[in-house]
Protein backbone atom coordinates (compact mmCIF):
# COMPACT_ATOMS: atom_id res chain seq x y z
CA UNK A 1 0.00 0.00 0.00
CA UNK A 2 1.03 3.59 -0.58
CA UNK A 3 2.64 5.33 2.42
CA UNK A 4 0.48 8.54 1.82
CA UNK A 5 -3.04 8.40 0.10
CA UNK A 6 -5.13 11.09 -0.42
CA UNK A 7 -6.54 12.82 1.91
CA UNK A 8 -10.27 12.31 0.76
CA UNK A 9 -9.37 8.54 1.03
CA UNK A 10 -8.59 8.91 4.22
CA UNK A 11 -11.36 11.14 5.19
CA UNK A 12 -13.52 8.97 3.58
CA UNK A 13 -12.23 5.97 5.63
CA UNK A 14 -12.25 7.72 8.92
CA UNK A 15 -16.25 8.70 8.10
CA UNK A 16 -16.20 4.65 8.04
CA UNK A 17 -14.60 3.86 10.85
CA UNK A 18 -16.87 6.98 13.03
CA UNK A 19 -20.06 5.29 11.62
CA UNK A 20 -18.84 1.87 13.05
CA UNK A 21 -17.57 3.98 16.29
CA UNK A 22 -20.63 5.37 16.80
CA UNK A 23 -23.32 2.36 15.66
CA UNK A 24 -26.62 1.48 17.76
CA UNK A 25 -24.54 -1.89 18.09
CA UNK A 26 -22.33 -0.06 20.99
CA UNK A 27 -25.23 -0.40 23.45
CA UNK A 28 -24.92 -3.71 22.97
CA UNK A 29 -22.10 -4.84 24.66
CA UNK A 30 -21.54 -7.16 27.61
CA UNK A 31 -23.07 -5.47 29.71
CA UNK A 32 -26.26 -5.56 27.76
CA UNK A 33 -28.91 -7.49 30.22
CA UNK A 34 -31.25 -8.43 27.29
CA UNK A 35 -28.86 -10.72 25.21
CA UNK A 36 -28.18 -12.92 27.79
CA UNK A 37 -31.37 -13.69 28.14
CA UNK A 38 -32.36 -14.15 24.19
CA UNK A 39 -33.09 -17.17 22.26
CA UNK A 40 -29.55 -18.69 20.49
CA UNK A 41 -31.73 -17.67 17.31
CA UNK A 42 -31.16 -13.78 17.77
CA UNK A 43 -28.58 -13.77 20.61
CA UNK A 44 -25.56 -15.86 18.06
CA UNK A 45 -26.40 -13.12 14.91
CA UNK A 46 -25.88 -10.12 17.37
CA UNK A 47 -23.68 -11.45 19.16
CA UNK A 48 -21.25 -12.34 16.09
CA UNK A 49 -22.42 -8.50 14.52
CA UNK A 50 -20.76 -6.96 17.65
CA UNK A 51 -18.08 -9.55 17.30
CA UNK A 52 -17.26 -8.03 13.38
CA UNK A 53 -18.06 -4.50 14.17
CA UNK A 54 -14.90 -4.45 16.51
CA UNK A 55 -13.04 -6.31 14.28
CA UNK A 56 -13.98 -3.65 11.39
CA UNK A 57 -13.23 -0.48 13.83
CA UNK A 58 -9.61 -2.00 14.02
CA UNK A 59 -9.42 -3.12 10.22
CA UNK A 60 -10.04 0.46 9.50
CA UNK A 61 -7.92 1.83 12.03
CA UNK A 62 -5.19 -0.12 10.78
CA UNK A 63 -5.78 1.16 7.41
CA UNK A 64 -5.86 4.19 7.71
CA UNK A 65 -2.37 4.17 9.41
CA UNK A 66 -1.29 2.24 6.73
CA UNK A 67 -2.39 4.73 4.38
CA UNK A 68 -0.38 7.81 6.10
CA UNK A 69 -3.46 8.91 8.41
CA UNK A 70 -4.34 9.12 11.66
CA UNK A 71 -7.75 7.35 12.52
CA UNK A 72 -10.33 9.54 14.48
CA UNK A 73 -12.02 6.65 16.70
CA UNK A 74 -12.76 8.69 19.62
CA UNK A 75 -15.26 7.29 21.90
CA UNK A 76 -18.80 8.70 21.33
CA UNK A 77 -20.31 10.51 23.34
CA UNK A 78 -24.53 9.61 24.14
CA UNK A 79 -26.47 11.56 22.12
CA UNK A 80 -29.91 12.29 24.58
CA UNK A 81 -32.25 10.67 22.35
CA UNK A 82 -30.22 7.49 22.83
CA UNK A 83 -29.46 7.46 26.38
CA UNK A 84 -32.09 4.89 27.11
CA UNK A 85 -31.32 2.65 23.92
CA UNK A 86 -29.53 0.32 26.40
CA UNK A 87 -32.06 -0.31 28.25
CA UNK A 88 -34.83 -1.21 25.36
CA UNK A 89 -35.54 -4.81 25.39
CA UNK A 90 -34.58 -6.68 22.24
CA UNK A 91 -37.83 -6.55 20.56
CA UNK A 92 -37.98 -2.37 20.71
CA UNK A 93 -34.53 -2.36 19.50
CA UNK A 94 -34.40 -4.81 16.76
CA UNK A 95 -36.12 -2.11 14.48
CA UNK A 96 -33.92 0.63 15.58
CA UNK A 97 -30.55 -1.90 14.96
CA UNK A 98 -32.44 -2.60 11.39
CA UNK A 99 -32.44 1.21 10.67
CA UNK A 100 -28.63 2.13 11.62
CA UNK A 101 -27.43 -0.98 9.79
CA UNK A 102 -29.63 0.27 6.52
CA UNK A 103 -27.64 3.81 7.62
CA UNK A 104 -24.10 2.39 7.67
CA UNK A 105 -25.03 0.35 4.61
CA UNK A 106 -26.02 2.97 2.85
CA UNK A 107 -22.93 4.81 4.22
CA UNK A 108 -20.35 2.29 3.26
CA UNK A 109 -22.21 1.94 -0.13
CA UNK A 110 -21.73 5.53 -1.10
CA UNK A 111 -18.08 5.32 0.07
CA UNK A 112 -17.66 2.65 -2.48
CA UNK A 113 -18.94 4.23 -5.13
CA UNK A 114 -16.70 7.46 -4.34
CA UNK A 115 -13.61 5.69 -4.22
CA UNK A 116 -13.91 3.60 -7.46
CA UNK A 117 -14.54 7.23 -8.76
CA UNK A 118 -10.88 8.00 -7.73
CA UNK A 119 -7.99 6.62 -10.02
CA UNK A 120 -5.38 6.51 -6.87
CA UNK A 121 -7.04 4.00 -4.79
CA UNK A 122 -5.50 1.50 -3.87
CA UNK A 123 -6.97 -2.67 -4.75
CA UNK A 124 -6.92 -3.20 -1.07
CA UNK A 125 -8.89 -0.60 -0.02
CA UNK A 126 -11.55 -0.90 -2.63
CA UNK A 127 -11.41 -5.37 -1.46
CA UNK A 128 -11.74 -4.44 2.13
CA UNK A 129 -14.44 -1.69 1.79
CA UNK A 130 -16.33 -4.15 -0.22
CA UNK A 131 -16.12 -7.53 1.76
CA UNK A 132 -17.49 -4.54 4.51
CA UNK A 133 -20.20 -3.08 3.10
CA UNK A 134 -21.69 -6.72 1.97
CA UNK A 135 -21.23 -8.08 5.97
CA UNK A 136 -23.77 -4.65 6.13
CA UNK A 137 -25.82 -6.26 3.79
CA UNK A 138 -26.12 -9.31 4.92
CA UNK A 139 -26.40 -8.13 8.48
CA UNK A 140 -29.64 -6.28 7.42
CA UNK A 141 -31.14 -9.16 6.30
CA UNK A 142 -30.12 -11.77 9.21
CA UNK A 143 -31.56 -9.14 11.49
CA UNK A 144 -34.96 -8.50 9.28
CA UNK A 145 -35.03 -12.20 9.68
CA UNK A 146 -34.84 -12.55 13.68
CA UNK A 147 -37.21 -9.60 13.77
CA UNK A 148 -40.07 -11.78 11.62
Amino acid sequence: MPSSAPVAIIDALNSLLEAEVNSILRFMGAGYPYLNRATAEIRRPLQDMLARREQRISTLASLIESLGGVPNNAPPGVDPEEQYLAFLSLKFLLPRLIHGKQLIFERYDNTLRALRAQKDVDPEVLRTIEEMTEEHRAGIERLEKVKA
